[in-house]
């Protein structure tokens, strides 16, 4: 069983995905994959680069995430284009990651937490959608002291993300999470149990 875990931000699906992977789950965090997915050598590098200057090239040969992220900020049009390089090869490295785990252990559980899964087109490689919601004030509230941002910021994050209902309605199953963290648990319990005989 595959399970394409997703959310908004301070959804919940870290926590989830953490618990999971503490119950069995062979977990693959896909903004870590996005990570190395550029890489200096890789073809994403390269077309990266060529895609917005070799000035996002930093001191140690790889890309200044920092420098990179002021070319696509407020650039619907640059995110577009990096998104359509680096996604593709997100989804590749997933692919690669998801079959060795089933080739190591083929009645394991795996999840593939990723906060883009719906909008990178990746539902393709799961079993089953599970989504993280959460009021959008309790994510305003929990991302400013997690983060030390202000609240301005997290709404406009909040803004550029589907919404719970666009998520809602590609979920197998809704996890809601404007409570505490046991009432979150409390819920994957009976879900992680119907999975887990796979």
């Amino acid at each position: 069983m595959i399970i394409g875990l997703t959310g908004g931000i301070a959804s919940g699906k870290s926590t989830v995905a953490s618990t999971l992977g503490t119950w069995g789950a062979y977990v693959i965090d896909a903004d870590k994959l996005g990570h190395s997915a550029y890489i200096s050598g890789t073809q994403a590098f390269t077309d990266v680069v060529a895609a917005f200057g070799g000035d996002i090239i930093g001191a140690d040969g790889e890309v200044d995430r920092r420098s990179l992220g002021g070319k696509v900020f407020g650039n619907p049009d640059g995110l577009k284009k990096l998104t359509d390089i680096v996604w593709p090869a997100i989804m590749r490295m997933a692919e690669i990651e998801i079959a060795n785990a089933k080739a190591k252990d083929p009645r394991r559980a795996v999840v593939l937490e990723a906060a883009v899964l719906i909008e990178a087109e990746w539902l393709g490689l799961v079993d089953q959608v599970w989504v993280t919601v959460v009021e959008p004030g309790i994510a305003i509230e929990r991302a400013s002291a997690r983060d030390g941002v202000d609240a301005t910021a997290v709404q406009a994050r909040i803004d550029a993300q589907l919404s719970n209902e666009e998520r809602i309605a590609k979920a197998h199953e809704v996890i809601h999470n404007s409570r505490d963290q046991d009432h979150l648990i409390e819920q994957i319990r009976p879900l992680w149990a119907a999975i887990s005989t796979f």
